[in-house]
């Protein structure tokens, strides 16, 4: 293939990365969010640091209604398990949270530009078959990249407050964390017990994979109710030509996504899109 064609492709997205896949942000679906800094540089570079980002961030999900359930700061990466209260919450607390801390940054180290790489990358969350999961995936980050020996060692995690060691006032806790136990000592108990054994090799595969695709960790049964709440394709197309059948069900489903969003539904009838919007996209917070 010519080189230049080859080039062309590449911009064009006709082949290399899968493609992401639109971000959704529902009312009450936990999501998994990940930021990292530009070129995996530090973001970090003492203490004070890391304790104004977690003041920003406090300040910054009170603002925009979100409730921070988990997270872990690291030198050059934040991960955080949220769940939006309001519409574009988590994107709103996100931007103005990177806006002030690159602000706070720039000036404390006379320095200018950009601080992340680029925009976060963020994915949906079953909460009841993924949530606590998750909670084990971001704090045990320290563990894995060799910055400390255990999990109370690291100051810079919300396992401190599950574990009932230092609690926080940035953490909400959700409904699956509080029916660990009736006082806060069970609950620590409880989750301190998620940690005797090691992560399966494919699970840490799957939920990194996830969070970098930006698709949605959940079984088949999730995926189809928030296909249906946001209207969107939530699965990645398979490679290659699809089967005649696959094809005209595909072409169908796109005609109906069109005419929906022209606000017709192809039978004569007119859907009031903003009306469908505010009943089908929340689902029930169990925070």
């Amino acid at each position: 293939m010519d080189a230049q064609l080859v080039r062309l492709c590449k911009l064009k997205g006709f082949f290399g990365k899968m493609p992401r896949l639109p971000r959704l942000n529902l009312i009450g679906v936990p999501q998994h969010i990940v930021q990292v800094g530009h070129n995996n540089l530090p973001c970090f570079f003492d203490d004070a640091d890391y304790h104004v980002y977690l003041d920003s961030l406090r300040n910054a999900a009170d603002q925009y209604r979100v409730d921070v359930h988990a997270y872990v700061l690291l030198p050059n990466m934040i991960q955080i398990i949220a769940t939006p209260k309001v519409p574009d919450g988590i994107p709103s607390m996100m931007q103005s949270l990177g806006r002030r801390y690159v602000q706070y940054v720039n000036h404390r180290y006379h320095r200018s530009g950009t601080l992340w790489a680029g925009r976060y990358k963020s994915s949906l969350i079953d909460s009841d078959a993924y949530l606590l999961t998750c909670y084990r995936y971001v704090e045990s980050r320290p563990i894995y990249l060799g910055l400390s020996d255990s999990m109370g060692e690291y100051a810079w995690s919300s396992f401190l407050h599950h574990a009932n060691l230092n609690r926080s006032n940035v953490i909400k806790d959700h409904r699956l964390y509080m029916a660990l136990g009736d006082s806060a000592a069970e609950r620590a108990d409880a989750y301190r017990e998620l940690f005797r054994y090691r992560f399966d090799r494919r699970l840490l595969e799957y939920i990194a994979e996830t969070i970098k695709l930006g698709q949605i960790l959940g079984g088949d049964v999730f995926k189809d109710k928030i296909e249906q709440i946001s209207n969107q394709r939530v699965r990645p197309l398979k490679r290659g030509r699809p089967r005649k059948g696959e094809a005209e069900s595909r072409g169908a489903a796109e005609n109906r996504s069109t005419a929906e969003k022209s606000g017709s539904t192809g039978n004569g009838v007119t859907v009031d899109r903003s009306a469908k919007k505010n009943n089908t996209t929340s689902m029930e917070a169990g925070t």
